[in-house]
């Protein structure tokens, strides 16, 4: 993006941002984020989303790994991973200003009979997130939809007209066949993407890796190196951050007690829960309940 859409786009942004944290548009499924300052890094589940950055820094980090993006460039997410997000540039004159677009498989499917990516599979695996530079054709279609926010009376015609231009400029992109194994049912990410879908849905439940295995078509060994390789975890520690992240919900969100809920997400030992929670928060469950709450908008981080 050039510099002139970069400054239009941040104003945009923050002119429709009502909030410090998330504050949902008016067009289905585009969230506009705010934060006046920079933040240590912070536990938080991503769905499929593109997050275009206007102004600002992230250090986002999967497993071992650290990505970076700044304005200009897009973080993309084909996955529902467990990450740690860390704000790196803001301030109060110049906040980070992000929009964020949730990816619909089923429109990616749609459209890639009108992309050079129809029928071709390439099913080299990376990793469920990725950072990329704007191109001039995605900008301009970044632009299109960013500027329906000021004319918010266009949307219920426009606003689906407007997603569809921008994931078919990425699918045309660089990009693109990252984003395009979203739709391939043959994919290496889609097989995992089954697996993941079970995980979240029975994260407190006893996981079977075979099970799992079983569900994305593949064999254990080949299941476990494919998953680590997208979601950068292993699949134990991908249910053991989701767990942790629902217990921490729970105590902040309904005042429940650190070891009732441990055993709502599933562990059966209070003590073991301490110990993960304190080694992926930072501090033990009482304390760093008490500091998540000072946050204005906690439940956005």
């Amino acid at each position: 993006m050039n510099t002139d859409q970069l400054q239009m786009l941040g104003s945009l942004l923050e002119q429709n941002s009502k909030q410090e944290g998330i504050t949902p548009s008016a067009i289905p499924g585009v969230e506009i984020f705010r934060a006046s300052s920079t933040t240590t890094p912070l536990p938080v589940v991503y769905n499929p989303s593109l997050c275009i950055l206007a102004q600002g820094q992230k250090h986002v980090f999967v497993g071992e790994e650290v990505f970076t993006y700044t304005a200009g460039q897009f973080l993309t997410v084909t996955v529902d991973l467990p990450l740690q997000s860390q704000i790196t540039r803001a301030t109060t004159s110049a906040p980070y200003m992000l929009l964020k677009m949730d990816i619909n498989a089923a429109l990616i499917t749609e459209l890639l009979p009108f992309t050079n990516r129809n029928g071709r599979l390439d099913n080299a695996v990376g990793k469920g997130l990725f950072v990329g530079e704007i191109d001039e054709p995605t900008a301009d279609a970044v632009m299109r939809l960013a500027d329906l926010l000021t004319t918010p009376e266009h949307i219920p015609v426009l606003a689906e007209q407007s997603k569809r231009e921008l994931l078919y400029r990425l699918l045309c992109s660089d990009s693109g066949p990252l984003i395009a194994q979203v739709a391939f049912k043959d994919s290496h990410l889609h097989r995992i993407s089954k697996a993941i879908d079970w995980i979240k849905q029975q994260f407190h439940q006893q996981l079977s890796v075979a099970h799992l295995a079983d569900l994305a078509g593949m064999s254990v060994s080949s299941f476990h190196a494919h998953f680590k390789t997208i979601t950068g975890l292993s699949p134990l520690q991908y249910q053991k951050s989701l767990r942790l992240l629902a217990a921490r919900n729970l105590m902040a969100a309904e005042d429940l007690d650190a070891a009732t809920s441990a055993y709502q997400v599933g562990y059966e030992s209070p003590s073991q829960f301490s110990r993960e929670y304190t080694r992926m928060f930072g501090n033990p469950p009482g304390r760093d309940v008490s500091l998540l709450k000072q946050h204005k908008n906690w439940r956005a981080i």
